[in-house]
């Protein structure tokens, strides 16, 4: 993005989530602070007031570096001259929007990036239709996550949030439906009255979310109750617990993102998969669950 900028040219980057847009957002206007570089973002964090003022600013030329959710791949969006398409956690993007990307420009360069390829992507990578480059070496001090998978046991979740917050770090809990969070908000609360407890899910207004995960970045909370809206992306190397309720309902990408949002820093990370004790798992779950708990080596 900064050599593009330095030719005079636009940079997009697509993302999947919100929250994934504004840590982005964030770092980019960090790094380029020093630069004579324009960098905003597109997503329904931002008011539509900026909103309109971005997108004029694309369609003149004076924006460099957008950052933004789908809303992106809107048609009254126009680009002055756009050089370079990042397309970050390109397993959350359907062919339809794959192809109104390629159709925004034909001579754009065009970057994406993930930790687990959909078939489609892997094939045309593998047969040389698109360049691949590999990062297959962890950063120096990194530790491997240890992966439990157990039947949802009160003591085990009320431990390893315990441990967690002992050791100063914080935690995620992430259940597959919005529906069940009343319940395990009020199951924490009894299990672990003393954390902080925060809760994040895509169905809640912007401006509370964003709040939400701002505060629990500074610290405020210890625990995260969520819905995989925190799957792509985040980097909090503070939070190096997770627990996942009902991992039987998860796919084996999501199960591996979710895995990667802990561990992210010298720390050793701890996922636990809990599963309901009272019924028996699908053989495509128990399929899935093997995988993860086999393949728990850094970058496995």
């Amino acid at each position: 993005a900064f050599v593009t900028a330095m030719e005079g040219k636009q940079t997009a980057i697509v993302v999947p989530t919100t929250l994934l847009a504004r840590q982005h957002y964030q770092v980019f206007a960090q790094r380029f602070a020093d630069f004579p570089v324009e960098v905003a973002q597109i997503s329904r964090l931002v008011p539509a007031a900026t909103i309109k003022k971005v997108k004029a600013g694309l369609d003149s030329g004076t924006v460099d570096i957008v950052i933004g959710t789908h809303a992106l791949l809107a048609k009254d969006l126009r680009f002055d001259r756009l050089g370079l398409l990042i397309v970050d956690e390109e397993q959350h993007f359907g062919v339809a929007h794959k192809e109104r990307l390629k159709s925004l420009k034909t001579n754009v360069h065009v970057l994406t990036m993930t930790a687990t390829p959909i078939p489609r992507t892997l094939q045309m990578a593998l047969t040389g239709v698109r360049e691949m480059s590999l990062i297959t070496t962890p950063p120096v001090d990194r530790l491997a996550v240890r992966t439990f998978i157990l039947p949802q046991d009160p003591v085990v979740i009320m431990e390893a949030i315990n441990r967690e917050r002992f050791r100063g770090g914080q935690t995620f809990y992430v259940t597959p439906r919005v529906a069940d969070i009343p319940r395990l908000r009020a199951f924490l609360g009894e299990l672990v009255p003393d954390v902080k407890m925060a809760v994040a899910h895509g169905q809640m207004p912007a401006a509370e979310l964003e709040d939400v995960i701002g505060d629990f970045y500074d610290g405020a909370y210890d625990l995260l109750l969520s819905t995989n809206i925190i799957e792509s992306g985040l980097d909090l190397p503070s939070v190096n617990t997770i627990i996942i309720n009902r991992a039987d309902m998860f796919g084996l990408a999501q199960l591996y993102q979710l895995r990667g949002r802990i561990g992210r820093s010298k720390v050793r990370g701890y996922a636990y998969l809990t599963l309901p004790g009272d019924r028996r798992l699908t053989p495509a779950a128990q399929r899935r669950l093997e995988v993860m708990q086999a393949l728990d080596s850094l970058g496995a």
